[in-house]
């Protein structure tokens, strides 16, 4: 299967009614090794204890409160991309990083990580999932958005292990770095007043 030039993909904040499509997208895996989408939202061994069925019953928890944490996105239908993002103090993972620790003083909304479908990893979507996750963010009275995306210049990521994006699908979307603290890590922060300069 691969996304038509002509159907370009629709997001959509997950909601309740929206579960079973986050699972279709997500797998028996989880998207990766049981993940989630849990492993900012929890200390490393909280999420070892509860990877796999734990964390999808920890995620369909979160969902059914009725505070979206992340958006879907779909193509002729079918759910294909995912990408959290909620306020920086819902990631517990952040907030004990010491590479990745507050910059400043400005309360952000983060983007940890996000999730495209195999078949649909060379169709562009990581960069659309990323802007419209910003969108969101952005409708919710958030006025900075902040990734920390792998940088492939410096050192090339398996897909697996990208899950907190690329350096180069959150500048096509508008972000720029902010910080490196590291040579494959980068802090990248896209402004509220600068979302209408973003390519669609």
């Amino acid at each position: 299967m691969t996304a038509r030039k002509n159907s370009p993909p629709k997001f959509h904040p997950v909601t309740p009614s929206r579960w079973k499509d986050f699972e279709k997208l997500f797998g028996d895996n989880g998207a990766c090794g049981g993940c989630w989408c849990m492993s900012a939202r929890k200390t490393p061994a909280q999420f070892i204890k509860t990877k796999g069925a734990g964390n999808k019953r920890a995620i369909k928890k979160i969902i059914d409160s009725g505070k979206p944490p992340g958006v879907i996105g779909y193509s002729n239908g079918e759910p294909v991309a995912w990408c959290c993002v909620g306020p920086r103090e819902d990631f517990i993972r952040l907030q004990k990083s010491r590479s990745l620790k507050p910059i400043d003083d400005q309360p952000v909304w983060s983007i940890p990580c996000l999730f495209v479908a195999k078949q649909f990893r060379k169709a562009n979507l990581s960069s659309k999932a990323v802007n419209a996750a910003a969108k969101y963010a952005f409708s919710k009275s958030a006025k900075i958005v902040e990734g920390y995306p792998n940088d492939t210049r410096n050192k090339k990521w398996a897909d697996p292990f990208a899950w907190m994006g690329l350096v180069s699908s959150f500048e096509k979307a508008g972000f720029k770095i902010v910080k490196r603290p590291s040579a494959s890590r980068a802090i990248v922060r896209r402004f509220k007043s600068s979302q209408s300069k973003t390519s669609k």
